[in-house]
């Protein structure tokens, strides 16, 4: 591992400088060193922003399935005291951009991941700011790397802050919106959250729960703490592999690695207490299955399929009005779709919380053109495409003949 003591005079333009001196600053070069720091790590999240993606056995699991641990660079901050007060995982390795290599730092992520940010601890946007500057600073003095990449940052994320020192300081930066969640704000009651449905939608419910009905009896079943068991996810995962995405070939199933990064995740005990998975039954035998984490007060929908043999009923719908009904009756305050808006959950709200991608580039001639192709000669290029093959389109108002 290693530590450095952050100055003010490292050769900065001012507007990179923090206002204090935030401590010391320490990388994390290993899972072993990564591992020491799990309490005060889950201490910190708990204290800032408590989402489950942030959590130091998320992103072991992550690392430990989906990266070679030799490529962590954990980027600490504490305070005079000692105390941990930000830190960044980060991941070093090759990349490109449109075709020219690059060294990256990277967030340790991809489509498993849900979200990340930095996390830091509160204490007023200023603070936030200044250890924002204390990661920029000692990310600058390595020169190690070409682009800083972080990926899937919510609106509102501390990672934002980077971002702006980053920018202040006259560094090449860039961003782009990778996706839109739904998430749902649950009332107080599930009268009301029925009623927030259009009329369609809800009458559309009822027939379906009535057509699968006369199949046989319909149940749903919450499983947690003890009575969800191993075994009971990998039912669940055969479900999935059944329909689109066996299919497609992204089912959890059909990768090692992302079957390995969920298991270690349900093995975790502190993690496991938080699982749910729920399943609607039809003459006891499940049909639809959602599988989700619940902290502070919000229930993330980390995975969901169903029975494609089913699918005339709608199973996946049914199940999603069960689930958020046993949300309200356990007076959560959140329903968090997570991942793209794709149509079947924008039938449920038309809440949507944006995530971005953002790019720093070294502040240098190669950090400069990086920044350009990726945000300018790219998006031009991509532009002009699109207008080329618009052209060649024929015209639907002439007839064949002329066209």
């Amino acid at each position: 591992m290693a530590t450095s003591k952050i100055a003010m005079d490292i050769g900065l333009p001012e507007a990179a400088r923090p206002r204090a001196s935030c401590g010391v600053v320490e990388d994390l070069e290993d899972l072993s060193a990564f591992a020491r720091v799990r309490d005060e790590w889950n201490g910190l999240v708990d204290a800032s922003d408590p989402q489950p993606f942030y959590r130091h056995e998320y992103i072991k699991a992550f690392v430990t399935n989906f990266l070679e641990s030799a490529a962590l660079k954990v980027v600490t901050v504490r305070d005079a005291s000692g105390r941990l007060t930000a830190a960044l995982p980060l991941a070093s390795g090759r990349g490109s951009i449109c075709g020219v290599p690059t060294r990256e730092r990277a967030s340790p992520t991809n489509v498993h991941s849900m979200r990340f940010d930095l996390v830091a601890a509160e204490g007023g946007q200023a603070f936030t700011d200044e250890a924002a500057q204390t990661v920029f600073q000692h990310l600058v003095a390595d020169q190690s790397w070409d682009v800083l990449k972080l990926t899937d940052i919510p609106e509102g994320g501390k990672a934002w802050r980077l971002y702006e020192a980053a920018q202040a300081a006259g560094f090449p930066v860039g961003a782009w919106e990778s996706h839109r969640s739904p998430y749902i704000e649950l009332p107080d009651s599930q009268e009301i959250l029925m009623k927030s449905l259009s009329a369609k939608f809800r009458g559309n419910l009822r027939r379906r729960r009535k057509r699968l009905a006369e199949n046989g009896e319909i149940t749903v079943e919450r499983l947690f703490g003890p009575t969800l068991t191993q075994r009971h996810l990998e039912e669940a995962l055969v479900m999935e592999s059944g329909g689109w995405k066996g299919r497609q070939g992204s089912a959890v199933n059909q990768s090692e690695a992302t079957r390995g990064f969920h298991r270690e995740l349900f093995l975790d005990l502190a993690y496991r207490e938080r699982l749910s998975l729920f399943r609607l039954k039809l003459q006891g035998q499940p049909i639809a299955f959602q599988y989700g984490i619940t902290t502070n007060g919000v229930f993330s929908l980390v995975m969901t399929s169903y029975d494609e043999s089913f699918s005339v009923f709608s199973p996946g719908h049914l199940l999603t009005e069960e689930v958020l009904k046993d949300c309200v009756s356990r007076g959560l305050r959140e329903f968090d779709f997570l991942g793209c808006d794709l149509p079947w959950k924008l039938e449920w709200t038309s809440a949507v919380r944006a995530h971005h991608w953002l790019f720093i580039f070294r502040d240098s001639a190669r950090g400069r053109l990086l920044r350009k192709i990726k945000f300018s000669w790219a998006q031009t290029a991509r532009q002009l495409l699109t207008k080329w093959r618009m052209h060649l389109q024929p015209d639907p108002r002439l007839p064949k003949e002329a066209a």
